[in-house]
């Protein structure tokens, strides 16, 4: 079935052009043993033996109920306790919780083919040669995220929601931008960094297996995209002037009013016939909503403060956002349990399918031993 068909209101167009800008560079210093380059090509030569098939590497047998596709109480949904509650039966509220479903797991979707493009975008336009290499296995590993999740889905859940406006928006001024840091700043930190910690919110707290496998595994690749901007623009940003921090210390901070405002899944209750004033007041009084927005920024905040960008007015708009506390999170330690939850649900599963086929050869000499 074309995803066209499975969209709640498709796209007005089947693609979306943007203008490209800036210079594509070519480096012609091919030496890979110089001192100073060392950490870039050591995250290049993880990125290279980390690569892995969402075919094989993801249990695409699991069973997903798509009505209830992640086990979301009712608690956390905007409606619950409202006078739309009361009148939905069973079957709405199973609808209500695919449909939210499918636009967190959409807006995933459209985020990660976005970081495809940025990634090239990388490629085409940084100056060294070591980070053009980094960003071609970042490439590759995005395309394999857009995959994975088209495929939970078109397969799973059986429902898409178009790109949400706001982060539309903020990928069009990454990728219009001429400079070269910007797909680093926009992509890297800003939509890469929520991602992140939706990923892992949702991670954490789901009883279903397949989605949980599929974040476990996109967060590992994910937390070696986040170390590579923080290198590139860690270093970048201490030659920069006054005024060209601020600038990007701007940009951050429109960003994170766009991803904050994105947040609400208003389209949803659009869907269930509540008028959008109705559904933005909704969302604003959601406690759950609060507590997820805040979180959401747990691996953006300490990221722009560890490159840099830290100015008066970056803290005042953090302040205002509630997030300001978050500049001290220890980003190493949460990138190294994403790691880390990966490989343990790996063990687990090897583990499991070794036991299935001990059984099943355990099986196999009994069957011989009684026909015998």
């Amino acid at each position: 079935m074309s995803t066209r068909d499975l969209y709640t209101t498709a796209p007005s167009t089947p693609s979306w052009q943007v203008p490209a800008t800036g210079a594509a560079r070519f480096s012609w210093e091919y030496d890979m043993e110089d001192a100073g380059r060392e950490r870039l090509l050591a995250l290049y030569q993880k990125g290279k033996d980390k690569q892995w098939d969402g075919a094989t590497r993801i249990d695409w047998d699991l069973e997903v109920d798509p009505y209830d596709p992640l086990g979301t109480p009712d608690e956390v949904l905007t409606l619950h306790g409202t006078r739309h509650w009361a009148k939905m039966t069973e079957k709405d509220k199973g609808d209500l919780r695919r449909h939210y479903s499918s636009w967190q797991f959409s807006q995933f979707l459209h985020g990660e083919q976005g970081a495809m493009v940025c990634a090239a975008r990388i490629v085409e336009s940084v100056p060294d040669l070591d980070a053009k290499f980094y960003s071609a296995t970042q490439t590759m590993d995005e395309a394999r995220h857009a995959e994975i999740y088209g495929r939970f889905l078109h397969d799973k859940i059986g429902m898409l929601y178009p790109i949400n406006d706001n982060l539309q928006s903020l990928l069009g001024d990454t990728l219009r931008d001429s400079r070269w840091d910007m797909p680093y700043l926009g992509m890297q930190v800003l939509i890469e960094g929520l991602a992140l910690a939706a990923f892992g919110m949702i991670r954490d707290t789901t009883d279903k297996p397949l989605p949980k496998q599929i974040l476990a595994y996109v967060m590992q690749d994910e937390a070696r995209h986040v170390a590579f901007g923080r290198m590139a623009l860690r270093d970048y940003y201490k030659q920069l002037s006054d005024a060209e921090l601020r600038e990007r210390e701007e940009f951050v901070i429109e960003g994170c009013y766009l991803m904050r405002d994105r947040l609400r899944g208003v389209e949803v209750l659009d869907n269930f016939g509540i008028p959008r004033k109705e559904a933005e007041e909704l969302t604003e009084q959601s406690e759950f909503l609060h507590l997820f927005r805040k979180l959401l920024f747990s691996r953006i905040v300490p990221c722009v403060k560890d490159i840099g960008l830290w100015g008066e007015r970056l803290q005042k708009a953090y302040l205002d956002m509630g997030v300001f506390d978050l500049g001290d999170s220890n980003l190493d330690l949460l990138m190294t349990q994403d790691e880390e939850i990966a490989e343990q649900l790996d063990a687990e599963r090897f583990a499991q399918e070794e036991q299935a086929r001990v059984a099943e050869v355990a099986d196999a000499i009994a069957d011989g031993a009684e026909q015998g």
